[in-house]
């Protein structure tokens, strides 16, 4: 079930148990205007649906949970892992979490006022979980199907993978992100977790089908679509991998160099696009490149105070 929003599209999967569950719900209007009619179609019911399973707690993957828990008779369970569960609970989390990162590098004095406008017209509402994950948990969708929880921090710190047991279909919404999606570049705001979490779904989860929350894209701008056989599953992980470490590499590089405040739209990471040969809009929402660069410095500065803290104790 896709959910257009903007340059987007938001894809929401169901799995058909005796305790039906949708993973991800798109925006406000998503599971009126879309879920319902794409349910009746293959002859099932949105009231009947027990779980809200969501991937990670951005705006366009949470944005209609409330509106769908409504239309469940608020009987369905909404999970979410507990390091991504305030954006749930809270429309302004989202607006603090752009000011404290991408908003730095932005220079747009409306920022602030846009996406609170944007939480307000495309989050139905704020709830609270009704379950709260942090990974190796194990959800009963009756009879004989459950779905295991695993962390795999990067793109958010409480991403997490369902994984549908004994057939190995993963849902991973935006964990793997190879060259992104519209914006044309990988959004991640914790590099080493996004790293660790690629290997681990390469290495121990080993994907038979792998969901995507978005049509991912290729280093040429073809999209891998959002439902991805084994070899293909191995093609984006092992791509992921590779295209973060040369954002990594040059990350490092500019960092080592110092930061430059210039009049470039990429400044102060402007050695980074053109080491990358990256040509996209960096100011276009969500705004990849300066997440996931703020990322590198994050985490540069910390390894900075972790050895000064060394050097004097």
């Amino acid at each position: 079930m896709v959910s257009p929003w903007g340059r987007f599209g938001l894809y929401s999967f169901y799995v058909d148990a005796p305790e039906p569950a949708i993973i991800d719900t798109g925006i406000a209007s998503s599971p009126a205007e879309g879920m319902v009619p794409a349910l009746a179609a293959i002859g099932r019911r949105i009231e009947d649906v027990r779980w809200i399973l969501l991937t990670h707690g951005h705006i366009d993957h949470i944005g209609g949970a409330y509106a769908l828990w409504e239309l469940t008779g608020r009987r369905a369970q909404v999970v979410i892992h507990e390091a991504d569960a305030p954006l749930l609970r809270s429309r302004r989390a989202h607006v603090d979490e752009y000011l404290s990162g991408r908003a730095q590098y932005l220079n747009d004095p409306d920022g602030e006022a846009k996406l609170t406008e944007a939480t307000n017209a495309v989050i139905s509402g704020e709830m609270e979980p009704t379950m709260v994950v942090r990974g190796g948990e194990t959800i009963s969708l009756g009879g004989d199907v459950t779905v295991s929880v695993h962390s795999i921090p990067g793109h958010t710190p409480g991403s997490v993978a369902y994984v549908i047991d004994g057939q190995n279909d993963v849902f991973v919404g935006d964990a793997v992100q190879v060259h992104g999606a519209a914006n044309g570049f990988p959004g991640f705001v914790d590099p080493a977790g996004y790293r660790s979490s690629l290997q681990y779904l390469s290495d121990e989860i080993r994907p038979r089908h792998l969901y995507l929350g978005h049509p991912y894209r290729r280093a040429d701008g073809t999209p891998f679509g959002v439902e991805l056989d084994a070899g293909q599953a191995r093609e984006a992980l092992q791509g992921s991998l590779e295209i973060e470490a040369r954002v990594n590499n040059a990350a490092c590089g500019c960092l080592a160099a110092g930061l430059q405040d210039t009049d470039s739209p990429y400044s102060p990471f402007a050695r980074v696009a053109e080491d990358l040969g990256y040509a996209g809009d960096p100011t276009l929402e969500p705004s990849p490149f300066f997440t996931t660069l703020h990322g590198y410095r994050t985490a540069s500065d910390h390894l900075t105070e972790d050895e000064e803290t060394s050097t004097h104790g």
